[in-house]
């Protein structure tokens, strides 16, 4: 091997590594800040529901994690790491541009009433981008790291350590700090003609700093030292197994002898040695089998969570989105070294057998408390959301404008205290009048008005906002901000207009230039009919006449107890991925970790593969029942882990690959056996490779 070019350093560090730790900021910043507000763009730009947004949620976090396997390739097979970085970081920015651009309403809002009049081309450019995102955002992956530790010489072991460390911060840096801002940006209006929630901006400023990573990166490219592609350890691996399986299969019959293990039918093409690093690697992929169900709950923080706090009473943050999903790498940095300084030592001080699948053992079971938790907090949500219509029936709410008239089939004085339920057309009459049959469409909330001037009905179908019934005299515009209501003519009814929490003022004109001032006071998730009454007169008192009719009662179940959950789930990522990742190196040869990286970035896949599943097969109607669901399930495969933990035996890699190298170890060789070798340790300590870069790709891929 050529001796590394030595590279300008300061404190004895490389000047390069910094440009690296910049550029995985701005990049972690770009993907977590866009994901944090992806599923609310599906629901309420692009008007999904919510099992269709998780589902599409899911397919893109699945893709993210399926491309780490091709960027790997391509970096150690033709590109290298540098040149595989900067392609895939501009398809990465890109994506993130096209996909900030889909969000743009105005592009396609011809009638200026603030809804892209073209959904198809908004969902088009939306899918295009999140595609050239995955492919980016896993494409680098597995190179950034790997590059960074590159960059150090063979004696600056502990100079690359640190430099993991940093690196490993600076992840949850850019983590912590977009999912606070994004949703923020998010709550602010935006539009040329109509204002709304500004998606443009939530996605504009992730990809900003994609490009800011880019160019950051590009910067320091001087600096850099660079290896050349030297062959895929993973496609080696694969087609070393393969070719087992295909002479096996050839071999099949009973007059050739058998082998102690099925990978020994390699033996004709592939030297021993790889063959023993091939069969370490296959026991702990064999471990990998039941993890995929941690990551299907795992990830769910920022699908069905995100969309739970959305029915919940935020009054004790900024935004309406709920803050939580900052809790995780809050906590992931202060769990971390309580756990590896205080928990872990008390544990064996107390000599319990504490070993690493056992961690992963319990990992598992507090992810699944986090959904039995999400569980009972959705049957405290559900018993305050409104009933909604189904099938063949229909909501109405009856509004009497008519002063002194009897509204059969209820007396109103104003207005129904809530929504009446019928399942078949039903008989009206007003004023002791001829009844006229209504026939409401088919699972719709509608609201009948009785007018003075005709005493006919009307129908407007409900919506989660605010509107207002102009029974005045003559029209009169209604404006909140930067967003209006419209020019309201006499006895008619305004669209809907989402308002944002608090106690927004509404300003009522009429047409000579009148004013008047409403305050509301607002919270979280609720729809009021604001009906201007015939008495209403503009003066100093004018809003007290104006009359807020409940529609939709606001969430009442607070978003901190949501707060017991993400901790729950946090620490069981704490005590499951770190200390999985830990394992898995500690117990494979140093050449394939990689393959095992990707073998790790699969099960994360395959999770968010299970949601994809069990959302679209699961016919349960209650949300609450799908948690359960899922917690029984990780119950389950809990269990089955623990039983394949039990039969685990620990070994040493490194004294299994010495024995082959030893001139005199022929037997062992053709064995390829780990009997003689195994290493138990019964408290779980992982012994400490002399390679840092082993401890730097744990550090660095704990927050993928």
């Amino acid at each position: 091997e050529k001796p590394k070019k030595k590279s300008a350093s300061i404190f004895g560090y490389p000047i390069s590594i910094f440009f690296i730790v910049v550029n995985e900021f701005c990049e972690r910043f770009s993907y977590y800040g866009m994901r944090a507000v992806l599923v609310l763009y599906f629901k309420y730009f692009l008007g999904w529901d919510d099992d269709f947004a998780t589902t599409i949620y899911h397919t893109f976090a699945a893709l993210c994690y399926l491309t780490p396997i091709l960027g790997a390739i391509v970096a150690d097979s033709w590109l290298g790491k540098f040149k595989t970085i900067i392609y895939l970081s501009i398809v990465y920015a890109a994506g993130q541009v096209i996909l900030a651009v889909s969000a743009i309403h105005d592009i396609t809002d011809t009638d200026r009433d603030g809804t892209p009049d073209n959904m198809t081309f908004h969902i088009s450019l939306s899918m295009v981008g999140l595609l050239l995102i995955a492919l980016g955002t896993g494409g680098i992956k597995p190179c950034v790291a790997a590059f960074g530790g590159d960059q150090f010489q063979d004696h600056q072991e502990k100079q690359r350590g640190t430099f993991f460390s940093i690196f490993y911060l600076s992840i949850n840096a850019g983590s912590l700090l977009s999912t606070i801002i994004t949703p923020v940006l998010r709550a602010q209006e935006c539009g040329i003609h109509k204002q709304r929630e500004c998606y443009p901006l939530a996605f504009g400023v992730p990809a900003a700093l994609m490009v800011v990573a880019l160019i950051v990166f590009i910067v320091g490219s001087g600096m850099y030292t660079k290896t050349a592609p030297q062959g895929n350890i993973m496609v080696k691996f694969c087609r070393c197994v393969g070719f087992a399986i295909k002479n096996r299969f050839r071999h099949r019959s009973s007059a050739y002898p058998k082998r102690e293990h099925w990978m020994d039918w390699a033996e004709e093409k592939y030297d021993k040695l790889l063959i023993a690093q091939v069969k370490m690697v296959l026991k702990v992929l064999f471990l990998y089998i039941p993890l995929p169900m941690f990551w299907a709950l795992f990830d769910q923080q920022g699908s069905r969570w995100t969309l739970q706090a959305t029915t919940m009473n935020g009054d004790f943050v900024m935004t309406d989105l709920s803050p939580l999903q900052t809790i995780n790498p809050i906590l992931i940095l202060v769990l971390v070294p309580i756990m590896d300084s205080l928990i872990y030592p008390l544990i064996a001080k107390c000599n319990l057998n504490f070993t690493a699948l056992k961690r992963m053992t319990v990992g598992m079971f507090l992810a699944a408390l986090a959904f039995v938790c999400a569980g009972l907090i959705q049957l405290q949500i559900d018993e305050t959301l409104p009933k909604f219509p189904s099938g063949a029936e229909a909501q109405v709410k009856f509004i009497n404008m008519i002063e002194g008239e009897a509204v059969n089939p209820s007396l109103l004085p104003q207005a129904s205290a809530d929504y009446l339920t019928f399942a078949e057309p039903f008989n009206l009459s007003v004023g002791g009048g001829a009844p006229y049959l209504q026939d409401l469409p088919d699972a719709s909330r509608n609201t009948i008005i009785f007018r003075k001037d005709d005493n006919l009905a009307f129908f407007c179908k409900g919506a989660n906002s605010i509107r207002f019934l102009n029974g005045w005299t003559s029209k009169l515009n209604v404006t909140v901000g930067e967003s209006s209501f419209g020019d309201i003519v006499a006895n008619n009814m305004s669209v809907y207009v989402s308002v944002g929490q608090g106690e927004p003022q509404f300003k009522i004109m009429d047409a000579s230039g009148n004013e008047c001032v409403f305050t509301q006071s607002l919270g979280f998730g609720s729809s009021y009919t604001n009906v201007i009454p015939p008495t209403f007169a503009f003066g100093e008192n004018c809003a007290a006449s104006i009359r807020p009719i409940m529609d939709i009662s606001p969430n009442s179940v607070h978003m901190a107890l949501q707060i017991p959950q993400y901790f729950l789930m946090t620490a069981g990522e704490v005590v499951f991925s770190v200390t999985g990742l830990e394992f898995a190196y500690s117990q494979a040869p140093s050449n394939m970790k990689s393959v095992l990286q990707a073998g790790w970035l699969l099960t994360v896949a395959f999770g968010n593969i299970i949601v994809l599943i069990v959302a679209e097969a699961a016919t349960l109607e209650e949300q609450w029942a799908e948690y359960i669901l899922f917690a029984s399930l990780l119950v389950v495969v809990c269990v089955i882990f623990s039983v394949m933990a039990y039969f685990y035996t620990y070994i040493d890699p490194m004294k299994i690959e010495a024995q082959f190298a030893h001139p005199d170890s022929d037997e062992l060789k053709r064995k390829g056996s780990f009997d003689k070798n195994k290493v138990h340790d019964p408290h779980g300590k992982q012994r400490k490779d002399s390679d840092s870069s082993r401890e730097g790709d744990r550090a660095a891929e704990t927050k993928m």
